[in-house]
This record gives C-alpha cells, sequence and structure tokens, in this order.
C-alpha cells in the first residue's frame, strides 16, 4: 500500500521535465530571443502559426491533466483507501499526462521544423540556462524547486 501512495503522489506532484524548461509565453516574440536566434519575421509567423495550431488542444489537455490530480488527491484523503480507485485515478492521470506531453511534444517537434540546425543549438542553450534558472529560483513555500 506504501508503495501505490507513493507512486500516486509522484504522479500528483511530479511534472514533466519537457514544460519545466520552456520559458513561459511566446518566447519566439521576446526581443533577446529574436536577436540572440536570429529569428526572421517570416519564422517568427510560422512559430506563431505552430503554437496557435496547437493552443487550444493544449488548453483541454492540461484541464483533463488538472482534472485528474483534484479526482487522484479527493481519493488519498479519503479515510478509507480505495486501491482499486486510486489505480484507475493514477493510471487515468497518467494517461492525461502522457496525451498532453505527447501534443506538447509535437507542437515542439514543428517549432524545431521552423528553425535552422544553428538556431536549434542556440536555442537548446537557452532552455537548459532557463530550467537551470527555473531550478534555482525560490518557490512559495521558500524552497528551491526540486525536479
Amino acid at each position: 500500500m506504501k508503495r501505490l501512495l507513493l507512486a500516486a503522489l509522484v504522479l500528483v506532484f511530479a511534472t514533466s521535465a519537457f514544460a519545466q524548461n520552456l520559458p513561459p509565453g511566446k518566447w519566439w516574440r521576446r526581443p533577446e530571443i529574436v536577436q540572440s536566434l536570429n529569428l526572421s519575421e517570416e519564422q517568427q509567423n510560422k512559430l506563431e502559426t505552430a503554437f496557435r495550431t496547437a493552443s487550444s488542444d493544449l488548453i483541454d489537455l492540461r484541464g483533463e491533466v488538472e482534472k485528474q490530480n483534484i479526482a487522484l488527491r479527493g481519493d488519498l484523503d479519503q479515510s478509507q483507501l480505495d486501491r482499486a480507485t486510486i489505480r484507475r485515478d493514477a493510471q487515468r492521470l497518467s494517461d492525461a499526462r502522457t496525451r498532453l506531453f505527447e501534443h506538447e511534444l509535437m507542437m515542439l517537434v514543428d517549432m524545431r521544423a521552423v528553425l535552422n540546425d544553428s538556431q536549434w543549438e542556440r536555442m537548446r542553450s537557452q532552455l537548459d540556462r532557463f530550467g537551470a534558472q527555473q531550478q534555482l529560483r525560490p518557490r512559495a513555500n521558500g524552497r528551491k524547486n526540486q525536479r
């Protein structure tokens, strides 16, 4: 039972490394990134199109992940734990996160196709730096973010 609870808690609180490393917002419109990557207006427009194409589904999928998080938390808050229900809801959460990750990844693939190899390497370096900064940034509870 302890293993199941631990696995459920990990599912509830873990986030994908992919999402953690992306800068928030429309990074392809940020002047410092445009300059660093030397993005053309055409590339910015293509990146915007890739984002707009994926955004509606991503919003729905993030909502589904949150719904499944809430359901699993509710299961774990019960005084009488139902292993079958917890397992079912944990699987639903896992499936929702998988769908979200797959859509995020395909959006990244579409965006990657817009960048040349040099731009992609510079972008990867920026993502690595951004991820490191996020990891060091204090959270609301005063502790550093941990993956």
